[in-house]
């Protein structure tokens, strides 16, 4: 069993951020994140988002452009130009994001974890103990009654965030920047 005076089990947003002032104030630290680190915000949720929002505002400011005396045509969206775009966003914050937490020497674990004690963390068969326990372990969509997600019509934003094409017209339920 490995101790440490913090472990952090969710390596998103609220997570990192734990681990590296945690770090920064002289703890040693474990951060356990089953997916990649960053989580929703980073992934599936924020920074793509705020990826397809600006090109979106490209491409509108571009349709008004002649008002500002620039002579620019908008002709359409290539949606897949768009979303390598987007990965690269997503790729570039991520690389960064691991160089920072590796450069703070945050211990951090790729593995699907649980709590099993009011002061230990089993992840990947290693029993992670700590002084402190943080429960960062995020969100996800989550339907309504009479609303079954299909991907197809009804769909989360994690669906949106890999759309093909620019729908006609949408109705979001949500708020914040991801909805």
């Amino acid at each position: 069993m490995a101790d440490f005076d913090l472990v952090i089990l969710g390596g998103g947003s609220g997570g990192y951020a734990a681990a590296l002032r945690a770090s920064q104030l002289g703890q040693k630290v474990v951060l356990i994140e089953k997916e990649k680190l960053g989580g929703t915000c980073l992934h599936k949720g924020c920074i793509p988002t705020k990826a397809l929002l600006h090109a979106g505002e490209i491409a509108d400011n571009t349709r008004h452009a002649g008002e500002f005396g620039v002579k620019a045509d908008f002709h359409s969206m290539d949606m897949g130009a768009v979303n390598t775009y987007k990965d690269g966003v997503i790729a570039k914050l991520h690389k960064g994001l691991e160089g920072l937490v590796k450069s703070r020497n945050v211990t951090y674990v790729q593995a699907s974890g649980k709590l099993i004690s009011k002061d230990t963390v089993e992840a990947g068969g290693i029993k992670y103990k700590g002084k402190n326990i943080i429960l960062a372990t995020g969100s996800y969509p989550k339907t309504l009654p009479g609303l079954e997600i299909d991907g197809k019509q009804i769909i989360t934003s994690e669906h949106a965030i890999k759309l093909d094409y620019v729908p006609k017209s949408v109705i979001v339920l949500g708020g914040g920047v991801i909805g």
